[in-house]
């Protein structure tokens, strides 16, 4: 029931803003959440205030980024590694063309 009671109150009619409610109904989805706008008894569209929309986009696009991490380390193969001295010798750096560079910070 309270799924019911939910949707009732997160659903409004797109003729509100045909009167002229817009500014109300903006307000009421800053202070209370996402709103579903009903045209002709079909959903029309979501409002989402802009802190939601970020919100979601970010979990959206870490959900992405662990999927393709979970791919990538089904796929990993331990003898495909090549060691840091390897890739040094490849490209010819030295200890002491790395020893002045500063240290790279990943989030």
């Amino acid at each position: 029931m309270t799924s019911v009671m939910s949707a009732i109150q997160n659903t409004i009619s797109i003729s509100l803003f045909n009167r002229g409610l817009a500014g109300k109904i903006f307000e009421d989805v800053k202070k209370n959440g996402a709103k579903v706008v009903m045209k002709n008894n079909t959903a029309e569209c979501v409002l989402l205030s802009p802190e939601e929309y970020v919100k979601l986009m970010n979990e959206v696009n870490d959900a992405r980024l662990f999927a393709l991490a979970v791919e990538r380390m089904s796929n990993f193969d331990a003898s495909a590694l090549i060691s840091q001295e390897a890739v040094d010798q490849e490209f010819g750096f030295s200890a002491d063309d790395l020893a002045g560079s500063d240290e790279v910070e990943f989030e």
